[in-house]
């Protein structure tokens, strides 16, 4: 049962990152409104011309991996410092913002837990 529940909250990341990914390339959902220090905070990263569109590729590869059960523990630290300065720059420029952020970075703690077996070499003292 535990594991089921498990691969259920797997899939269910899977989803959320392959949508919020998605959306960077394709811009189907509208942006919600922000802080004015994260809209130019947001403003020079776009104007980079590459973040959003690395950080959208490396959601679409999680999110896939996770729904496909292949990689997951590889993917899941790959996503993890992304989601993480997007709960920090939330934190710093827009608390009001930082739920689903918060919520997609500790489903990812918990796909990372399921797997922890996949980490006992890299943490091996």
């Amino acid at each position: 049962m535990k594991t089921k529940i498990l691969f259920a909250v797997q899939i269910l990341v899977g989803i959320l990152l392959l949508v919020f990914g998605l959306n960077k390339f394709l811009h189907f959902m509208a942006n919600l409104p922000v802080s004015e220090e994260m809209g130019m905070f947001m403003m020079a990263l776009a104007k980079t011309g590459y973040i959003f569109p690395i950080v959208g590729a490396i959601q679409v590869l999680s999110g896939l991996s996770f729904i496909l059960n292949k990689f997951t523990a590889l993917m899941a630290v790959v996503i993890v410092p992304v989601m993480l300065n997007a709960v920090l720059a939330h934190a710093f420029l827009d608390p009001s913002g930082i739920a689903g952020s918060l919520v997609i970075l500790i489903l990812v703690i918990v796909v990372m837990f399921k797997n922890k077996e996949a980490y006992s070499l890299v943490l091996k003292a």
